[in-house]
This record gives C-alpha cells, sequence and structure tokens, in this order.
C-alpha cells in the first residue's frame, strides 16, 4: 500500500456515521464503496476476547522449506516493505514495531461492541447481501469463557449475526458441551473433515450422512442470486494437539482425496456459483491444500493468527484459489466484495483493523457482555500484580508472558527446568498496567490447565524440545500443527529450523551453564499435558500465586534460543 492508496483507505471514515473522534490521530475508513453482487466478512480466532485488547505480532514467524520468505513469514520491517506501507497506523496494526508506544496513541483493537457496529454497517452498504464466516477458536481462551463453557460467546456470536463457522478449540470442551453450544448457535457449524468413529456409531451414535460426518460437511447459502458452497475444514490436528479423551468418538485429519470428491459432488448436485473452503488449517496448509485440491474459489483460513493484508494466490490444476487471513481476536475483519458471473468472478479486498477508540459500541452488544460478565466480575477483575515490560506472547519462541508463566512453575513447583506450551492466543498486557486475574485467564484457560512435577532424563527433555521444533519447523505444512516453540525457563538452547528432525536443537545448558546431560535426571515443571490427566493446580493458580508472592515482576530479558542460519529470514527481526 503506497502513501496515496493509504490517504484514500484512511480518509472519510466518519461518513459512515460509526467513527468516534480520533483527536488527531488517523481514522479508517469503513465505508467503502460496495463492488459487485456478493460480499463475504470473515473474522477467525478471536479467542473469546468480548472485550478490547492490546496484541503484539510477532518478530519471530519463520518460514521453512517452499514457505521461507513468503506470506504469512515476513514480519516487521520487511513486511511494511512487502507490502508497501508507510504508516504508523498499519505498521501497529500488522507488526511489533513501536509496539508500546503505538499502543498508548492508537489504543486497543477488536471488542465485540466494536465488532457489531461495524458488521452492520458492513451489512447494511451491501443491503444485506452478505455473509458473515467465522473461522472458529471463538469459543476458548478467556476467563469468562472458560466459566461459562463457551456459552457466552455462542451469545455474542448470535448477536454479532455469525451465519457459518467452524472449529478448534471448541471442541476441547468435551463432545457433550460442544454438541450443547452448537444447538443454541443460529449459524452453522461444517466441518467435512471428522467422522464418527466405527464403535460411536456401532453404540448409536448418528452421523450427519452416509459418509459418517460428525456435522454437516457444507452449506449452501443463496445470496442475492449467487449459490454459494461453504465447505467446512475444522483443525485436522485436534486429537493430536488436545487430548484425544476430549474427543473420543471422533475422527479428525486433512483428507485431500475426500474433499476433492465432495467438491466434485457439490459442483454435480448444487451447481454453485463459488465455493468456498472455511478453514481452520493455517496459512501454509491452505496454500499446499490449495495447490492440490481443485474447485476451491476462496479460501478462508484460521488457527495460525497470521496477518494478510492482501490474499495469497495459489494456482492448482484447473484453476486458481484465493487464499485469506484475518489475524486474531477480532482484531480485523476481512472484507470481500465478489462480482460473480456464469464461470468467473471479478473481486474487491480489504483487511480493516478494528481500533475500538474509533468505532461506536453498539449499546445491544454492550448490554449482553455486561450480564454475561456480571456473575464473574469481581473474580476476573481482581489484581494481582504489575510488570516492568510489556507482556506479550505471539512469536515462534518465548515471549514475556510465558516467561512469567514459567517463572510461577520453577518457583511455586521448586522444579530446575519448567516448560510451557506455545499456545499462539492470548492478548498483550501493558508494562505498568494492572495483571488482573483475567489476564491471567486469557493465556492459560483451557480445560486441562493441571500442572505436573516430575523427573525427566536430559535425553527425554530433548527430545520433548525436538518433536515440538519438528511440529513447527518441518518444511512440510501438512506435518506441521500451527502452534509455536515450547517455551522454556530454566534452559538456554541453539536451534538451527532448517536441519532435520533431531538435529535442530544444540548446546542445551541448564541455568549454571552446563550442558544438558542425557543420563541425568532434572526436576521439571510444565502444564497442558495432552497425553494424561494430571492432578496438580490449574496453572492460573500458580501464576496467581507467583505474581501475589512478588506483586512486581521485573524481567530484565525476554529469554530467547539463539536461532542459527537464518540472518537472511524474512521472518526474523531482532
Amino acid at each position: 500500500m503506497n502513501r496515496r492508496e493509504f490517504i484514500q483507505f484512511l480518509l472519510a471514515g466518519s461518513v459512515a456515521g460509526i467513527v468516534r473522534p480520533s483527536y488527531g490521530n488517523p481514522t479508517v475508513n469503513y465505508n467503502f464503496k460496495p463492488f459487485g453482487n456478493l460480499r463475504l466478512m470473515h473474522i477467525t480466532d478471536t479467542h473469546a476476547q468480548l472485550d478490547p485488547m492490546y496484541f503484539r505480532e510477532p518478530n519471530f514467524n519463520l518460514g521453512v522449506g517452499n514457505n521461507r520468505n513468503t506470506p504469512p513469514h515476513i514480519v516487521g520491517r520487511n513486511l511494511l516493505d512487502y507490502y508497501s506501507i508507510d504508516s504508523a497506523l498499519l505498521e501497529h496494526a500488522y507488526t511489533h514495531i513501536n509496539f508500546h508506544n503505538h499502543a498508548k496513541q492508537f489504543g486497543k483493537f477488536g471488542g465485540y461492541a466494536y465488532l457489531k457496529t461495524l458488521i452492520d454497517s458492513l451489512k447494511s452498504d451491501v443491503n444485506d447481501n452478505c455473509l458473515l464466516l467465522d473461522g472458529g477458536d471463538t469459543w476458548q481462551g478467556s476467563g469468562l469463557s472458560f466459566l461459562e463453557n463457551g456459552k457466552d460467546m455462542v451469545a455474542a456470536s448470535n448477536l454479532l449475526g455469525v451465519d457459518v463457522m467452524t472449529g478448534h478449540w471448541e471442541f476441547t470442551y468435551g463432545e457433550k458441551l460442544f454438541l450443547e453450544n452448537l444447538n443454541t448457535f443460529n449459524g452453522d457449524f461444517v466441518a467435512q473433515n471428522i467422522s464418527l468413529t466405527e464403535e460411536a456409531i456401532f453404540e448409536g451414535l448418528e452421523p450427519k450422512d452416509n459418509d459418517d460426518h460428525f456435522q454437516d460437511p457444507y452449506v449452501i447459502k443463496v445470496i442475492n442470486g449467487a449459490r454459494v458452497a461453504i465447505i467446512g475444514q475444522a483443525f485436522p490436528y485436534t486429537p493430536i494437539a488436545n487430548p484425544k479423551r476430549l474427543v473420543p468418538n471422533l475422527t479428525f485429519g486433512i483428507k485431500d482425496a475426500e474433499l476433492q470428491m465432495l467438491i466434485n459432488d457439490i459442483k454435480e448436485k448444487e451447481k454453485p456459483s463459488l465455493v468456498v473452503l472455511l478453514s481452520h488449517n493455517g496459512v501454509d496448509v491452505d496454500k499446499k491444500m490449495a495447490s492440490k485440491v481443485n474447485g476451491v474459489d476462496i479460501i478462508f483460513g484460521g488457527h495460525t493468527h497470521d496477518v494478510l493484508p492482501k490474499p495469497i494466490v495459489v494456482k492448482n490444476l484447473n484453476n486458481s484459489t484465493l487464499v485469506l487471513n484475518s489475524g486474531c481476536n477480532g482484531k480485523f475483519v476481512s472484507v470481500l466484495d465478489l462480482d460473480i458471473n456464469k464461470n468467473s468472478f471479478d473481486y474487491r479486498y480489504k483487511l480493516l483493523p478494528v481500533l475500538s477508540n474509533q468505532i461506536k459500541a453498539s449499546g445491544e452488544m454492550n448490554n449482553l457482555i455486561t450480564e454475561l460478565k456480571k456473575p464473574h466480575l469481581m473474580h476476573l477483575n481482581e489484581v494481582i500484580g504489575k510488570s516492568n515490560q510489556d507482556l506479550y506472547r505471539r512469536g515462534n519462541f518465548n515471549g514475556s508472558f510465558d516467561n512469567l508463566i514459567c517463572d510461577s512453575m520453577t518457583n511455586v513447583l521448586d522444579s530446575a527446568i519448567s516448560l510451557s506450551p506455545g499456545f499462539r492466543w492470548g492478548p498483550t498486557v501493558l508494562a505498568s498496567d494492572d495483571i488482573k486475574m483475567s489476564d491471567i485467564y486469557n493465556h492459560t484457560a483451557i480445560t486441562y490447565p493441571n500442572v505436573y512435577r516430575r523427573e525427566l532424563t536430559g535425553e527425554t527433555i530433548k527430545n520433548i524440545l525436538e518433536d515440538v521444533a519438528d511440529n513447527i519447523f518441518n518444511p512440510d505444512p501438512y506435518l506441521q500443527q500451527g502452534g509455536d516453540m515450547v517455551r522454556t525457563t530454566g534452559l538456554s538452547y541453539e536451534i538451527t529450523p532448517k536441519n532435520n528432525i533431531n538435529n535442530r536443537l544444540s548446546n542445551i545448558r541448564t541455568n549454571d551453564g552446563k550442558l544438558l546431560n542425557n543420563r541425568k535426571k532434572y526436576v521439571v515443571s510444565g502444564w497442558a499435558s495432552v497425553n494424561s490427566e494430571e492432578s496438580g493446580k490449574p496453572i492460573w493458580e500458580i501464576t496467581k500465586e507467583y505474581l501475589s508472592n512478588i506483586k512486581y515482576y521485573d524481567l530484565s530479558e525476554v529469554k530467547q534460543p539463539k536461532v542459527v542460519q537464518e540472518n537472511d529470514n524474512f521472518g526474523l527481526e531482532t
């Protein structure tokens, strides 16, 4: 985006009637001229963030293999150069650069009351000839959602007007609660890659169709004369990345052959004007899937929380596919206007940053959020402490909030080493702002939160780190799971992402400077165990205890590994 385009992007924001006074700051033009006959809007990975929040984009998002130095694996200054962006506002929205100062200047993003106002305006611009798609990871990620088992987010999604969604973390409430929530959801939930197991069917569970699908694989929406087929692609690795015990009757996966047959069948029977894949794969997986599967016009993706200012065009055997992604936490809304003809379409696209101090809040949504929070307000608003640094998570390696969690376990559980999962969700808390109980939940609120403390050999510790590294840096996207590297305290190491499995980590040392001894046993603490149910306290209690005792978290530096042989990687900026 050059300067002229940016000025056009920002000017006349007040025309829409939704923008609040900006007091000298630039405002986003949320009212752009409709194009064509259909508008598709997309949000994803809101992670139950009903309120506006800060979210620091990563300075580590390393691409490997064919995805090296290609979107979304471009961060910081390289990203701004790649998209010809020269504005402080979009620098703040898209990158980590000058994050603290920009946050103070431009304020928070997202919040469902502000999303409601914006989305309603975007709908009215096209006389409701539109659809709102949600890529999932909507019902999980906050203390309120944990305490309400996701019911708060179903209510908010209904009021927001979500038409179709797919999922991932939604399943971590367990199949029973998932179905209870789904029964009150007003939209359609689609997932072509989730099936009932043979045992579940034998025991009396009924599939949605003859192909044993757990939910409808697709839905047809007729909008302004266009027949839009929306196919669901839920997170394929749910029983691996999360406990299998939570979804014992379900199978997931990447099922390209089945997807291709489904597309062919839809095209023959439904005669769609447009085929959309609503995906929770992650961008790299979406790109590979788009190259292998024919007949998908558009992929709206999620899971990896990546920001794509422009669509990625992927060519395959018979056509091209647009791949889009809308960040996370309600920070962005993707708006895709389509002019659909008989055998083709033209489009206009904008990724709109949702600046909550520049949009008028919806009173209706505000009232709903107030009622939802009321029973838990005292608990969630409890002030636990402060920090000298911005506390954030997102990035391939340790974030400052991860350091807080790891230090909490090391100190409270008296362990030499602590391990914490590389989740990508969790808003940022600015330095010297109150750290509330809600902030701790925002980084820990899962249904398997219990901590453990056990002895592990150095060899086991290295194998854990190597396995996670391969999930991230395997050059084949289908062998990645979309998270980030396990967070650590008590260890330092070097990592060479381009190496093969079991050869990426080296020079692993404990806090005393000694090399990790394969045969020696170390006391290790951790949480979010996938393979077993732990009996320790929930991680938020451990973090609260530690922070309550010290009151002020004084972090000298964010502990990062040394990344080797990646000096020319556009996904790294220190």
